[in-house]
C-alpha cells in the first residue's frame, strides 16, 4: 500500500472528532477551554536522513518538523515525547536534541528506546495550545482569496545536494512558530511546507474543495534557474497560507496566486490544470 491507501484505509476506522477526518496534520483536543494541537512526525534512515548524517542534525531536524505543524496552527508548543531507535551516535543525537530543545524553549516530556537492526527510525508527538479560536485549518481557504507563503522556497534541495551556503537550510530548518501565532487570527486556512509547495497546495485544495490557482514565476526560490524543482523538492518548512482578498499579511510573505472556485482541477499551475498529485512533491 502506498501512503495514500494507507490513510485512506485508517479513515474508516473510529476516528475522534479531533483527528480532523485525518485530513490535516494535527489533531485537535478541545479540552475545557482550552485547544491543545497534538501532532507526530517520524524520520527513517535511508529515507529522510543518510545513514552518514550527523545525529545532532537528524534530532533537530525531528523536532523542528513537528514544531512546523504547530507552526501551522499558530500553537504555543507544550512539550514532546521521543520515540528513540537505539545505536551508534546517540551521543550526538543527545547533542541535536538538547540544541534545539533549547533553542525554542521546548520541555522533553517523556516517551520510549527500543533496539532495532537494520535501518532506524526516530519518531517524535508535539504537544502545544492553541493561541487563537477557530484553529486554522487546511479546509478554509474561500473563492476570492489570495495565496501566500512565507520564506523562499528550494533552499532545503540545494542543502541537500551539498551547496555550502544551504547546508543550514537542510539540516537545521526554523519553523515559523511566530509567524503562524500572528498570522493565525486572519488566515483562513494554512499548513507548512513539508513535501513541495505544489503537492501541499493541491492537498489544501482538496481540503477546502477549491482550486487553488499558482502563478509559478511569483513564487520566491532559492535558485532561479531550478524554479521547478525548488516548487515540488519540500522540506522548507514555510507556511502557505490564505488570506480574503484585501487583507494584508501580519508577517513578510509573497503572494503567489488566489484561491478559485472549485473547477475540473485542484490546482493551476500557471493556468494549466493540475487533475492528480503525482510528481508533484515528495510521497512515500
Amino acid at each position: 500500500m502506498n501512503e495514500a491507501d494507507f490513510i485512506s484505509a485508517l479513515r474508516k476506522m473510529p476516528l475522534h472528532p479531533g483527528a480532523c477526518g485525518l485530513h490535516d496534520d494535527c489533531a485537535i483536543l478541545e479540552i475545557g477551554d482550552q485547544s491543545l494541537i497534538i501532532t507526530h512526525d517520524a524520520m527513517s534512515q535511508g529515507v529522510h536522513f543518510r545513514s552518514d548524517a550527523d545525529l545532532a542534525d537528524v534530532a533537530w531536524k525531528l523536532v523542528a518538523s513537528n514544531l512546523s505543524d504547530l507552526a501551522a496552527k499558530g500553537a504555543e508548543p507544550i512539550g514532546v515525547l521521543l520515540g528513540h531507535a537505539l545505536g551508534q551516535g546517540d551521543e550526538r543525537f543527545l547533542d541535536g536534541l538538547q540544541e534545539v530543545l533549547t533553542t525554542f524553549g521546548i520541555s522533553l516530556l517523556g516517551g520510549d528506546t527500543i533496539s532495532v537492526e537494520g535501518a532506524r527510525t526516530f519518531g517524535l508527538t508535539a504537544i502545544g495550545k492553541a493561541t487563537h479560536t477557530p484553529v486554522p485549518s487546511r479546509s478554509g481557504a474561500q473563492a476570492g482569496d489570495k495565496l501566500y507563503v512565507t520564506g523562499t522556497l528550494g533552499a532545503a534541495m540545494l542543502g541537500f545536494e551539498g551547496e555550502a551556503d544551504y547546508l543550514q537550510a537542510f539540516n537545521r530548518p526554523s519553523p515559523r512558530l511566530a509567524e503562524g501565532k500572528a498570522l493565525a487570527p486572519s488566515v483562513s486556512a494554512m499548513m507548512d511546507i513539508s513535501d513541495g509547495l505544489l503537492l501541499d497546495a493541491f492537498r489544501l485544495a482538496e481540503a477546502s474543495q477549491a482550486t487553488l490557482a499558482i502563478d509559478s514565476h511569483h513564487v520566491p526560490v532559492a535558485d532561479e534557474k531550478r524554479r521547478d524543482d525548488g516548487m515540488r523538492w519540500g522540506d522548507d518548512y514555510e507556511l502557505l497560507f490564505t488570506l480574503p482578498d484585501g487583507v494584508e499579511p501580519s508577517v513578510a510573505a509573497t503572494c503567489i496566486g488566489s484561491v478559485e472556485p472549485l473547477g475540473f482541477a485542484p490546482l493551476l499551475l500557471d493556468d494549466n490544470p493540475v487533475v492528480n498529485s503525482q510528481g508533484l512533491g515528495f510521497q512515500h
